[in-house]
């Protein structure tokens, strides 16, 4: 009777378990890309859900190898106008050779994230099983595994609690007395730990973070020494059996049920600072653990979870596609229709983000907070080019503004590190940061010139900072972050030089991040006055003057951005009708490479708009056909944001297909795609596609950006009906609900939460529900939350045979508010 109960709930679970949002298999993981990720913003796991053998990898957000230490060139400062010099006058090759041997880091090209290790749960008796379920429960935040053994049903639940840092393993059974297995730690080599049991139910590893010394450092160059120290921990509580212990694993012997405690803790402290205790610290996480019962703490962590993923609920429809695995719709889904796995990958995005980034920890790197390797690709770090910025995009707008603050605090620590780079390598104001950092906060350029050489780091990341600030309209949190604001700025004010043949201020040197034309003399990274540095130095001196009028603060400097903006360089349209990437028209039609940074102005910026500037539209727009949709997972994801911007639903759902594709198999194409986890495959594995999918979805669906809250600006044919609750726009302004129906908006609520006036756009037209008259909007939207950038006239190319952009036709409606103030508008039949 016990088992085909089990079997019913096997049958109707992917039903029940798609409206619950949920990831599910008939399978154990294979391999870690198969494994289903957990976390509480510190302690991460991959779970595989093997029944004979479980393997439960784990990682420490702060466990890195290396230790506090800086990494800048002071040889730059001396070789800084030789280098500038070469790039006027066309040395590209010289100056790619200079920035190697003078400019990139001769002492750390940053440190990696390493993996914790490895908890093992060993049931060889576990071998032959049926009935197999494999789960995680993105509602909850809980991942489970069942399934059968000679008739007992066996059941394992795991979650990392937000609320007590204790990862915690729940082991049950059917029948009393059926719990038999030994569990232990590993950690791969060359790491060298120690396992211990100081008690029959408690189980310890410690050990330090490794050594670290890049392969492209000078042969003489010492290694950061590994000073991390961490103490994974392990305790058990069985109800019923005996446990007993060996010196390096825990026994458990025919218990009812059993509850494992785990946790990790290290040294550190901050970037500066690595004296915690961490066999304090993880024994105490455990000791509180144990005072509360598992179903309370169980309570707890969902309540925590809950608070923040339920603010966003989103309805796509359902098919008959959302009954099937989650891998196998992963493979199917660009030649089914099933949009509610569209909306389980925005959801997932939205779970990765609660569990890897959490007030007062980390900010989410390279995977989130989810690594396997101690020599992880591109040493999982923080890569500031694109990636690490666009784990964000989805914190404000799908309102998760509180997983934002990992990222503002290590942009803060950055800005102090950085000051001393902008002095020591350039002679500069303000704070620098190049490509790539780590937890140490490393500011110098790494990798070799092809990739280090580009100082806008800083910059990019700084646009976060005003970016929050539109949301939340705080001054006080404006004041606390406006000095890194400033800092960046002043590093732009006093490295940006004239262009000796026509006096375009401009970053010299720099690169157009990872790329170089196919036809540029002599086919190197190095240039000057690429279009995205052009367009973030015009963010970010534009928004730090917005930000110091607000604080009343620093008038001299406000005169001197005056000044600068009009000095700096156009955008360009060149020969092919395309947006150009760098100061000359060197760009080929058939360059496919990932990144489209050129294209920074028209997301995530807002310097390029259908509605203001249709001819830079169009431009953008170009480029974007010529550089194809195929790339890596994480460009393709970028992609489906800027076709949102261009308002083309259909083009960046064709992106979301070309995602959302089974890779990572034997018989899987290859290529960026999803592997069957649901994470985003550069590949490998890059947790940046996942957070830029559920951005571009959002984009999809309500943009703020351009003057006014843009309803459904870019919905495709295969979502003609549906429902949102709970995004967020620029202004404080809060989509409580939104319905369409058969492409059209039949309803939207909205919230006001600072006061002021709402200007909502649509495609059809709108009666207010209350009876009153909608006023028509005309001439600039005057809240100063949607104020628009203001650019110089483009620069185009004789030969440029561009087109024209198609704009929809679009209504706009003005409705002022007060703070708190709901207010709802109906589709006008």
């Amino acid at each position: 009777m016990k088992q085909i109960i089990f079997l019913l709930f096997i049958l109707f679970t992917p039903l029940f378990g798609q409206a619950q949002l949920k990831l599910w298999y008939d399978k154990a993981a294979n391999n870690w890309n198969e494994a289903l990720p957990i976390g509480n913003g510190r302690i991460g796991a991959m779970v595989y859900g093997i029944p004979d053998h479980e393997n439960i990898q784990i990682n420490e957000a702060t466990l890195w190898s290396g230790k506090p230490h800086r990494n800048d060139n002071p040889a730059a400062q001396e070789a800084l106008e030789q280098m500038r010099s070469l790039l006027f006058n066309d040395q590209y090759a010289e100056a790619h050779r200079l920035a190697n041997d003078k400019f990139i880091s001769k002492t750390s090209h940053g440190m990696n994230y390493e993996t914790a290790g490895n908890i093992h749960i060993n049931m060889p008796q576990h071998a032959h099983y049926s009935n197999y379920y494999r789960e995680l429960d993105i509602e909850n935040a809980i991942g489970k595994t069942r399934y059968t053994v000679d008739g007992v049903v066996y059941e394992r639940e795991i979650f990392s609690s937000f609320t007590d840092q204790v990862m915690t393993i729940r082991l049950t059974a059917s029948e009393k007395g059926k719990i038999s297995f030994s569990t232990t730690a590993t950690r791969p080599a060359p790491a060298e730990v120690q396992v211990e049991t100081p008690a029959n139910d408690l189980l310890t590893m410690t050990g330090y973070s490794l050594d670290n010394k890049n392969k492209r450092l000078p042969r003489d160059a010492k290694a950061i020494e590994g000073r991390v120290k961490f103490e994974t921990r392990m305790k058990i509580d069985a109800q019923g059996g005996q446990v007993s212990s060996d010196g390096q694993q825990l026994t458990v012997a025919n218990a009812n049920s059993v509850t494992i405690y785990v946790t990790t803790a290290t040294n550190f402290v901050n970037y500066q600072d690595i004296s915690a205790d961490p066999h304090r610290l993880a024994q105490s996480y455990i000791d509180k653990a144990q005072k509360t019962a598992y179903k309370k703490r169980k309570k707890e962590h969902i309540q925590y979870y809950q608070n923040l993923f339920k603010r966003v609920s989103l309805d796509l429809g359902q098919t008959e596609a959302a009954n099937l695995p989650t891998d196998q719709r992963i493979k199917a889904f660009s030649t089914t229709e099933d949009p509610a796995l569209a909306m389980l990958y925005f959801q997932y995005g939205r779970y990765l983000l609660i569990c890897s980034s959490q007030p007062g920890g980390q900010a989410s790197n390279l995977q989130g907070i989810w690594c396997n390797e101690l020599t992880p690709p591109w040493k999982s770090a923080y890569t500031i080019n694109i990636n690490t910025e666009m784990n964000y995009w989805p914190a404000e707008k799908t309102n998760l503004p509180e997983m934002h603050e990992p990222l503002i605090q290590l942009i803060q620590e950055l800005s102090s590190a950085g000051q001393e780079t902008a002095k020591v390598m350039y002679g500069a104001d303000g704070w620098v940061t190049h490509h790539n950092t780590d937890i140490w906060r490393i500011c110098g350029p790494v990798d070799g010139s092809t990739w280090g050489m580009w100082p806008m780091g800083g910059v990019w990341l700084s646009q976060h900072l005003w970016e929050k600030y539109l949301y939340n309209g705080d001054l006080d949190y404006l004041k606390s972050v406006y000095p890194a604001m400033k800092g960046a700025a002043e590093f732009c004010l006093s490295f940006i030089v004239p262009v000796p043949e026509n006096n375009w201020m401009v970053i010299t040197p720099s690169t157009s991040p990872e790329n170089r034309p196919a036809h540029h003399p002599n086919m190197v990274n190095e240039a000057y006055g690429t279009t995205l540095d052009n367009q973030l130095v015009l963010d970010i001196l534009t928004k730090v003057a917005e930000a110091a009028k607000l604080l009343n603060v620093d008038n001299s400097l406000i005169t001197k951005i005056n000044q600068t903006i009009p000095q700096l360089a156009p955008m360009q349209i060149g020969q092919h009708g395309q947006l150009q990437e760098w100061m000359y028209d060197w760009d080929d039609p058939e360059d496919k490479h990932r990144h489209v940074s050129h294209l920074y102005g028209l997301f995530p910026s807002n310097q390029i708009s259908p509605y203001r500037n249709p001819l830079l539209t169009q431009a953008a727009k170009n480029s974007l056909i010529y550089r194809g949709d195929p790339s890596t997972g994480w460009s393709m994801n970028w992609k489906i944001n800027l076709w949102a911007r261009l308002l083309d639903g259909n083009h960046a759902y064709k992106l979301m297909t070309d995602q959302i594709k089974l890779v990572g198999r034997p018989d899987s194409p290859k290529g960026g795609g999803t592997y069957p986890n649901m994470l985003d495959a550069h590949p490998p594995f890059q947790i940046d596609g996942n957070f830029g999918f559920t951005s571009g979805l959002t984009e999809m669906l309500m943009q703020s950006h351009d003057g006014a809250v843009h309803l459904i600006p870019a919905l495709p044919d295969n979502w003609k009906n549906g429902s949102v609750q709970g995004l967020r726009a620029r202004g404080g302004f809060e989509i409580q609900e939104m319905i369409w129906e058969d492409g059209q908006l039949k309803k939207v609520k909205v919230k006001s939460h600072l006061g002021g006036l709402c200007r909502l756009r649509a495609y059809n037209e709108l009666k207010a529900a209350s009876g009153s008259k909608l006023t028509i909007a005309e001439g600039a939207n005057t809240n100063p939350f949607f104020k628009q950038p203001s650019i110089k006239e483009p620069l185009l190319s004789d030969a440029a045979n561009i087109g024209d952009f198609k704009l929809p036709n679009s209504f706009m409606y003005d409705v002022e508010t007060e703070v708190g103030q709901v207010f709802t508008l109906l589709v006008k039949e």
